[in-house]
């Protein structure tokens, strides 16, 4: 077993994967821009290292500065969370070539899912469904025309190296198509330094559902069961829910077996996640694979009984994941997670930087939170705005839902607006409450 590893990242993802080495003896470095000196992840920490100024591209984001921390610190692997370097192959090879373990899968793997053209491309090998899509990334206007006109608009475009929904744009009309192709190109550019894109029939209305996985290296492979993360507002999920409402056991079935299938092709290693569309006739298309822990993955924990941070440690230690033996997976009651960030809804959910003045837990039976803040912290301008995740649990949804209901009155945060009052307004929607969430919920239900 690892004896002591290094957090590249900050914040709430810090604090909690701190807490699972403190649980299972190992020691924990942190890293910090000088913006979050006084951060409770930096003082929990057993020794705690400064990285470089608050811009995150001169702290968060300097692979030789991180290195150099674990060497000086005598640590023998880093884990990066998720955000800034997760997903960075660059970063795992710098790792290796330090002679330091990435708690990841390998670089080749990250380079391989990464891309999504090439992705889409060994999902489509191995059998998993796809959406139809161009064969691998389109260069040139007439390429995509060309593409549109065979398949019917509407159309999406993508980055190929891309996420977040950067670098992805609805075509309903040929008229728009050129001027979306550009622009999705330039977007893509200036977000990941690569424009290159690609084409897929745009499903309509569809749920965002997600397979949890984990693999060893001694062969073992399993699916946590799913998650339902269609409440997004610009590809950014705002709530997640496990199990998804819309599942029912053959299908839930079936996109384990083909998420598992997936992991295979790759020969993956670590926490993970397959993402699929699902249409309303049921049928499911890959969508993309996350090379790393999701935000989301506390609801995943919470209807499984297994603790997805220790067994990435087990498994970056040459150990076997210790929940192999329990699989195949079913979910056991209903977990709701809420990202709560420092934004004002009221306002187009316009980032809220500020100093907390008020900070209280919801608690009872079923509640967990995950969150850096105290009374007197400072959130920062620099960085992702969330700032804490309710998660709450129940032996059904809608215990789940009057659940969620309590905590979040019960959650007192001031000095900053946050996304409270939206998840409040989303559990008294009907449509919400019958379980028909889809990726377009916020636009067709709250109006925004």
């Amino acid at each position: 077993m690892l004896k002591k590893i290094l957090i590249a990242n900050r914040g709430e993802i810090a604090l909690r994967i701190m807490r699972a080495a403190r649980e299972m003896g190992i020691k924990t470095v942190a890293v910090y821009s000088t913006a979050d000196k006084d951060t409770l992840p930096v003082r929990y920490a057993d020794e705690a290292v400064c990285i470089g100024p608050a811009q995150a591209q001169k702290s968060y984001l300097q692979i030789p500065s991180i290195i150099a921390a674990a060497k000086n610190t005598g640590a023998q692997a880093i884990h990066p969370g998720y955000g800034f370097l997760a997903e960075n192959a660059d970063f795992a090879r710098a790792c290796a070539d330090n002679d330091l373990i990435f708690i990841g899968p390998a670089a080749d793997c990250i380079d391989r899912m990464g891309d999504k053209a090439s992705a889409r491309s060994t999902m489509m090998t191995c059998g998993v469904p796809t959406v139809p899509g161009s064969d691998g990334v389109v260069d040139t206007v007439d390429e995509a025309r060309r593409f549109a006109d065979e398949v019917g608009y509407p159309v999406l475009i993508k980055a190929s190296a891309g996420g977040g929904g950067k670098g992805m744009r609805e075509v309903h009309d040929p008229a728009n198509l050129e001027s979306e192709f550009m622009a999705a190109r330039a977007e893509a550019t200036a977000a990941f330094g690569n424009g290159d894109v690609y084409l897929e029939k745009l499903v309509l209305r569809p749920r965002h559902v997600e397979i949890q996985v984990l693999a060893d290296d001694f062969g073992n492979r399993v699916a946590l069961c799913e998650r339902d993360c269609s409440l997004q507002r610009r590809h950014q999920k705002l709530l997640e829910e496990a199990p998804s409402p819309a599942l029912d056991e053959e299908t839930r079935r079936a996109m384990g077996v083909a998420a598992l299938k997936a992991v295979r092709a790759v020969d993956y290693r670590s926490a993970g996640t397959i993402e699929f569309l699902l249409d309303h006739d049921g049928s499911f298309y890959f969508m993309e694979m996350n090379t790393r822990v999701q935000v989301e993955h506390p609801v995943s924990e919470c209807i499984t009984g297994v603790d997805i941070i220790k067994e990435q440690l087990r498994i970056a230690s040459g150990e076997p994941m210790s929940c192999a033996d329990r699989a195949p997976f079913s979910p056991y009651g209903h977990a709701i997670e809420f990202r709560i960030n420092a934004e004002d809804p009221e306002h187009d959910f316009r980032p809220c930087p500020g100093t907390i003045t008020r900070f209280e837990l919801p608690a009872g039976p079923g509640v967990r939170v995950e969150s850096y803040l105290e009374p007197g912290a400072c959130i920062s301008p620099y960085y992702d705005s969330l700032v804490a995740k309710l998660i709450v649990w129940g032996i059904d949804r809608d215990e789940a839902i009057a659940r969620g209901k309590r905590a979040l009155h019960e959650f007192k945060i001031e000095g900053i607006k946050t996304t409270i009052p939206f998840h409040l307004s989303v559990l008294e929607k009907k449509a919400f409450c019958a379980g028909k969430v889809y990726t377009d919920f916020i636009e067709t239900e709250m109006g925004a």
